[in-house]
């Protein structure tokens, strides 16, 4: 039988939903969605909302950095690490406007990871940001 974890992270954004930062299956670390969001806080990076939560402005660079941030402080707290992740799917909200920005700090973040990728625009993310990333990696 394979072995199976459920994992909550201290050092993460909270989940928006009912469900774990990640779970690992065997070997396999499979991240749930990972957004820009500070822990304990509704904070996104670069993002300027106005009092009815739409966005009035963004920097996908700032989002960027702390989307990869949060997937860093998972993959460490769940016993992996950056250089572990085999397979990336990225959802953008502005392929667009954002993909130049983002696929230039994708590959410096990922130049020596080699992950597999899917790059895909969507309409919207269930909170006000622009990217989000659902990552698989391998402990050990």
């Amino acid at each position: 039988m394979v072995e199976k974890e459920v994992i909550h992270v201290e050092n993460a954004p909270e989940p928006v939903g009912a469900y774990p930062h990640a779970r690992r299956v065997g070997n396999l670390l499979f991240l749930s969605g990972v957004g820009p969001r500070e822990k304990g806080s509704k904070k996104i990076p670069g993002v300027e909302i106005d009092e009815n939560g739409n966005i009035l402005s963004y920097d996908i660079e700032a989002q960027c950095h702390s989307v990869f941030k949060n997937v860093k402080n998972i993959l460490e707290a769940s016993g992996s690490k950056w250089e572990n992740i085999v397979d990336v799917t990225v959802f953008l909200t502005n392929m667009k406007k954002d993909f130049p920005i983002y696929n230039k700090l994708y590959a410096e973040y990922f130049k020596d990871v080699q992950a597999t990728r899917t790059t895909i625009e969507i309409n919207a993310l269930p909170t006000p940001i622009a990217i989000e990333l659902k990552v698989i990696a391998t402990i050990g």
